[in-house]
């Protein structure tokens, strides 16, 4: 298939991303059990590691983000709960609407500012009084990157401030949870801290070929071991898995400063051109919009030059950045935004 190959620059997402051999290395000589069983050596430590780092009890590794978020949804919230989000968030609005068809979780979804936070303000106003005609207000759930946008720390503070006045848990989808770190300065324990769940991806921008860990008290965790295990979660020899997330968590944390500081080249780069318009860039991703007309030259343009978008119906394009996009990449990058010939 075009774009599989490495002499392709794939900026559809940093989903992308392909284990170097060094990671390949790692995982080969991982040593395994049963993780089903509890007894895969390099899955527990993976877990340990990562509830460790973010100032958790414990940790739970799942085949991937959205499973995690649904497991981790289940446990805060019983049949007839509710949980908060924003309207655009990736639990609501990207992952098949599993916390109400599998959880029988209703989501009441808000508006997102533009950061990317929930105003609070209307967080407090959607929280259901006590009585049987309400679904139960049990969580608030955000999302740490949002379209890039770290959500800002203080923000942070005083949603935490206003669950505890209500009662609410709280649940991050931090899949990209280290390049908010990276970009705010601080240790993503930080981050963290401010939650009672938090869902990692590893195989975004860390560079892991698949998987999430989950991360909590020991008991939130106990209820979604047994959700994982329903939703067909289970996973045998999965040391040889986490042994590449163990190995990005070592070698791709800090270098994702380099996506982010490449992302902010390529947006410099393409706030020039004739044909993009309202440029922005927030940690490894660029968005911009092009006119309608040119989406099928740009697609040509695209595939001419061993590029892979993300070309819709649609003037808004995301372009992500990742390890597997060195900078020598950026000028073909920008050439398929250009008008001028292929050289």
């Amino acid at each position: 298939m075009a774009g599989t190959s490495p002499d392709w620059i794939d900026l559809r997402s940093d989903t992308v991303t392909r284990p170097d051999a060094a990671m390949r290395a790692a995982m080969a000589a991982a040593e395994v059990g049963d993780d089903v069983y509890g007894d895969d050596p390099t899955v527990n430590a993976l877990q340990a590691r990562l509830a460790r780092d973010l100032g958790f009890e414990a940790g739970l590794f799942l085949p991937s983000g959205t499973q995690s978020n649904l497991v981790a949804l289940m446990a805060h919230c019983a049949r007839g709960d509710e949980y908060i989000v924003g309207m655009d968030a990736h639990t609501y609005k990207y992952e098949g609407g599993g916390a109400a068809v599998l959880g029988s979780i209703q989501p009441q979804p808000i508006p997102q500012a533009v950061d990317g936070t929930l105003p609070l303000d209307a967080v407090e106003r959607a929280i259901k009084p006590v009585d049987p005609h309400f679904a139960r207000t049990r969580l608030l759930c955000l999302e740490n990157t949002w379209h890039g946008r770290p959500l800002p720390l203080d923000y942070l503070a005083r949603a935490r401030a206003l669950c505890g006045r209500h009662g609410l848990g709280m649940h991050l989808d931090g899949a990209r949870l280290y390049n908010a770190a990276v970009a705010d300065g601080v240790p993503a324990r930080e981050i963290a801290r401010h939650f009672d769940s938090v869902s990692v991806c590893l195989s975004k921008g860390l560079g892991a070929p698949v998987g999430s860990v989950l991360v909590g008290s020991d008991a939130l965790v106990s209820v979604a071991r047994r959700w994982r295990k329903v939703t067909g979660g289970g996973m045998r020899q999965a040391g040889l898995l986490a042994a590449a997330g163990l190995h990005a968590l070592d070698h791709n944390v800090e270098r994702l400063a380099e996506d982010h500081a490449r992302a902010a080249c390529l947006a410099k780069a393409l706030a020039t051109l004739p044909d993009v318009a309202n440029v922005e860039q927030h940690t490894n991703m660029v968005f911009v919009d092009v006119p309608p007309a040119t989406l099928p030259r740009l697609r040509e343009r695209a595939e001419s030059h061993r590029v892979r978008l993300s070309i819709g119906d649609t003037p808004r394009l995301r372009l992500v950045l990742h390890l597997d996009v060195p900078d020598d990449a950026l000028d073909r990058v920008v050439a398929v935004f250009s008008r001028e010939p292929r050289q």
